[in-house]
């Protein structure tokens, strides 16, 4: 099984994930969130301090051993399949639903105006694929069991930012 380091941005220790927490139409799905970019992590902690007006930044260091028999949906990169599935969650259809691990690009404000204007009908999705083709996916991973993080997912430390 192969271990990788994972980062989860907070304003707030995170020792125990829970996956119920997270809410339901987010890109991947109600789950608990990680990427493998420290700088991705670090800027999530400092948005998520400001928006909650919270005393500190947190970025919580993980170690995940990926389990060979669980059902993975990996999206290597901002197209179509991805649009739909990211379009799907957040209408609140649950594409998520029967996966354990949902890894990819996040819908983050660099592509959210594409994504929008493709929701509310204002681009067909030839037009947001090309506006989406200009942008390196920043990296998202969101473990939706909480058997698979409660086996798998040790936290090793925390950083303040």
């Amino acid at each position: 099984m192969e271990k990788q380091i994972l980062y989860h941005g907070s304003n707030v220790i995170v020792e125990q994930p829970l996956v119920s927490i997270g809410r339901k139409d987010l890109d991947f799905g109600p789950g608990f969130y990680l990427t493998p970019l420290f700088e991705q992590a670090s800027k999530w902690a400092v948005r998520i301090k400001t928006i909650r007006r919270a005393e500190q930044a947190i970025v919580n260091t993980f170690e995940f051993t990926l389990p060979q028999d669980c059902k993975v949906k990996r999206f290597d990169a901002y197209d179509k399949e991805w649009l739909d599935f990211i379009v799907d969650s957040r209408k609140g259809k649950q594409p998520w639903s029967g996966y354990d691990i949902i890894e990819g690009g996040v819908a983050d404000d660099r592509v959210i105006d594409a994504v929008e204007a493709y929701i509310n009908g204002y681009a067909d999705v030839e037009h947001t694929l090309r506006q989406l083709v200009y942008h390196k996916p920043n990296y998202q991973i969101c473990i939706l069991s909480q058997e698979i993080v409660d086996k798998y997912l040790q936290f090793k430390s925390y950083e303040r930012i």
